[in-house]
C-alpha cells in the first residue's frame, strides 16, 4: 500500500489538487495515513472526525431527519458528509468514511460493511463495500480502499 500512497501523493501535488476528509468509522485513520507522507502539506488541507450522530448534525449540517431516516452507515450519509465537507474545508476532492467496523451489528447493519464517499469538483459518488476482519482490519482495509479510490478517480477523470 505504500506504493498506492506515494502515487496518490505524486498526483495531487502535480496536478495542484488538494484533499481533505471526513471520517466516521476510520477515526482519523485516513487523515493519520496522509500525514505520515514528507510533503503532505502539499495537497492535505485536513480532517473532521464526526464520529458521532450530534457532530454529523453540528458540524456537517447533516439533518437529523436524514440520519434517522437512512442510518449513519448508509450511502445517503456518506454522500452529504463528503460533500458537506469538501464545502467546508473548500478542497478539490473529499473524501467520507462511514460504515461499522464492529463488533456488534448497528442500525440492522451488519459488521463490516462500509460506504465511502468521494466529492470532486462538481461531482459525488458513493461506493458500497463489504469488509472483513477485527474493527482495526476493516477500517485499514477503509483506508486503503479509500486511496486506491481517489487514485482512480484523478487518473480517470482528471
Amino acid at each position: 500500500m505504500e506504493n498506492k500512497l506515494m502515487e496518490l501523493s505524486q498526483l495531487l501535488v502535480s496536478k495542484g489538487y488538494s484533499l481533505s476528509s471526513v471520517e466516521s468509522l476510520t477515526g482519523g485513520l485516513f487523515s493519520q495515513t496522509m500525514t505520515s507522507i514528507s510533503g503532505a502539506s502539499k495537497f492535505f488541507k485536513g480532517a473532521l472526525v464526526t464520529y458521532m450522530s450530534e457532530e454529523k448534525h453540528r458540524i456537517l449540517g447533516i439533518s437529523y431527519e436524514d440520519i434517522d431516516q437512512f442510518g449513519v452507515v448508509s450511502q445517503e450519509i456518506a454522500m452529504q458528509m463528503c460533500s458537506h465537507g469538501q464545502q467546508l474545508m473548500a478542497s478539490d476532492f473529499c473524501i467520507s468514511f462511514t460504515g461499522n467496523a464492529g463488533p456488534d451489528a448497528m442500525e440492522n447493519k451488519p459488521v463490516g460493511l462500509v460506504y465511502i464517499g468521494v466529492s470532486c469538483f462538481t461531482k459525488t459518488m458513493v461506493g458500497c463495500y463489504h469488509f472483513q476482519g477485527n474493527r482495526n482490519e476493516i477500517r485499514q482495509q477503509c483506508v486503503d480502499m479509500g486511496i486506491s479510490i481517489l487514485i482512480d478517480q484523478i487518473k480517470n477523470f482528471y
